[in-house]
C-alpha cells in the first residue's frame, strides 16, 4: 500500500513529506472556502465542490468545503475539502494497477494537479445495496415500483438497505440534473462506442470490488460509489475527478450493519447520507427555492465522520489544515515554478 507521506503536497512518488510539514500552518479553523478571493489562474470549471483552473495541459483542482446534495450546495463543512482530496489521493495511488488516473501531484492538502482530459458525459455508479434518498437512488426508484433500472432487473420483495446478489452498474448522464441511463442507451445515443463502454464497465467493477475488499479490512462497507472517466489525445482512458471519497460514495460501519438491518434500523453512516435525510425530513430539497440552514451540530458531526473515514481508510492521523487562499496560491505557484 502506498502511504500519503510519499505523495501529499509534492509530486507523487518523488520526495518524502517528513521535511515539509513545517511549511504549513496547522492552526485549526472551523470553516473556510474559496468564495472570498479570486485565484490568479484561468478558471476552467466551477463545480459543486471543486473549483478547477487551467494551466497549460494540466488542471489545478481545488477541493472546497462546499457540501452538495440534491443538485445544489447545502452547507460548508469544516475540513471537508482536505478529507476528500487526501482520501482520493490514497485511492488513486492504490488503484493504478487497475486503471491509470489523471493525478499528477498534490502540492497542497486541498489541491490536486490533474492531467487535462476529455471527459465522458457519463457518471458510472456501482451499487452493492439497495438504498438512498435522492431521486436517482436505487431505493427511491425501486419503491415507486420500477424493477428495471439502467438495464438491471430487480426482484420483488426487497427492502431498504438490503444487500444485492451482486454489484450492479447504474450510469447517469452528467449535467445540472443527472439522468439514469442504461449501457445500451449509452452506446445507442453515441456517448461511447461499445468497446469503450465495455472497458469502462469492466474497470468500474474492478475498482469497486477492490474498494469493497479494502473497506472490509478496515471495518467498513463500501455501499455504492461514483466514477468519472476521461480520455487523452490518443484515446487512452483514465480515471479522473475523485475515487471512493465520502462525497462520491456511501460507507456504513460493518460491525453493526447486520444487527441494525435485522431490526429495521438505518445503518451507521460514515458519509453525507444522514445530512441528506435531515433535509428530506425538514423541506423539499429539490423544489424549495431556499433551504433551511442545517444545525451546526449536524455539520460538525459530518466533519467528524469525514475525518473518521479518512483515518480508517488510510491508517494515518488526520492533521487539520486551514483552507487559506494566500497560502494555497503560494504553494501552487511554487509547484508550478518547478515544472514550467
Amino acid at each position: 500500500m502506498e502511504t500519503l507521506t510519499k505523495s501529499v503536497f509534492l509530486p507523487k512518488m518523488k520526495v518524502n513529506l517528513n521535511n515539509t510539514r513545517i511549511k504549513y500552518n496547522t492552526k485549526i479553523v472551523s470553516n473556510s472556502s474559496l468564495n472570498n478571493r479570486e485565484m490568479p489562474f484561468k478558471l476552467y470549471k466551477k463545480g459543486k465542490v471543486r473549483d478547477v483552473y487551467e494551466m497549460n495541459d494540466n488542471l489545478i483542482c481545488v477541493t472546497t468545503n462546499r457540501q452538495s446534495a440534491f443538485d445544489r450546495t447545502v452547507a460548508q463543512v469544516p475540513y471537508k475539502g482536505q478529507v476528500l482530496n487526501m482520501t482520493s489521493t490514497w485511492w488513486f495511488l492504490n488503484t493504478e494497477h487497475i486503471v491509470k488516473n489523471a493525478l499528477i501531484a498534490v502540492p497542497h492538502p486541498y489541491v490536486s494537479i490533474m492531467k487535462k482530459l476529455k471527459p465522458f458525459s457519463i457518471e458510472v455508479i456501482v451499487r452493492a445495496y439497495i438504498t438512498g434518498t435522492t431521486n436517482t437512488s436505487l431505493w427511491t426508484i425501486y419503491k415507486k415500483g420500477n424493477r428495471d433500472y439502467c438495464g438491471n432487473i430487480l426482484r420483488d420483495g426487497m427492502v431498504k438497505n438490503e444487500k444485492l446478489p451482486y454489484p450492479i452498474v447504474t450510469p447517469t448522464t452528467k449535467g445540472e440534473v443527472d439522468i439514469p441511463i442504461s449501457g445500451k442507451e449509452i452506446v445507442d445515443y453515441g456517448y461511447m462506442s461499445q468497446n469503450t463502454w465495455n472497458e469502462i464497465y469492466d474497470v468500474s467493477l474492478k475498482l469497486f470490488n477492490y474498494g469493497r475488499t479494502e473497506a472490509n479490512k478496515r471495518g467498513l462497507i463500501l455501499v455504492d460509489t461514483k466514477y468519472e472517466f476521461g480520455y487523452d489525445e490518443k484515446g487512452k482512458i483514465y480515471l479522473m475527478d475523485e475515487i471512493h471519497t465520502p462525497d462520491s460514495s456511501r460507507y456504513w460501519l460493518k460491525e453493526t450493519y447486520e444487527e441494525r438491518f435485522n431490526q429495521g434500523l438505518e445503518p451507521e453512516y460514515i458519509d453525507k447520507e444522514f445530512l441528506r435525510m435531515w433535509f428530506k425530513d425538514n423541506c423539499d430539497p429539490y423544489n424549495d427555492i431556499k433551504l433551511p440552514k442545517a444545525p451546526k451540530e449536524l455539520i460538525d458531526e459530518l466533519s467528524k465522520r469525514y475525518i473518521q473515514l479518512f483515518e480508517m481508510i488510510t491508517g494515518e492521523t488526520f492533521i487539520p489544515k486551514e483552507l487559506n487562499e494566500e497560502e494555497l496560491i503560494e504553494v501552487v505557484n511554487a509547484y508550478l515554478d518547478t515544472i514550467i
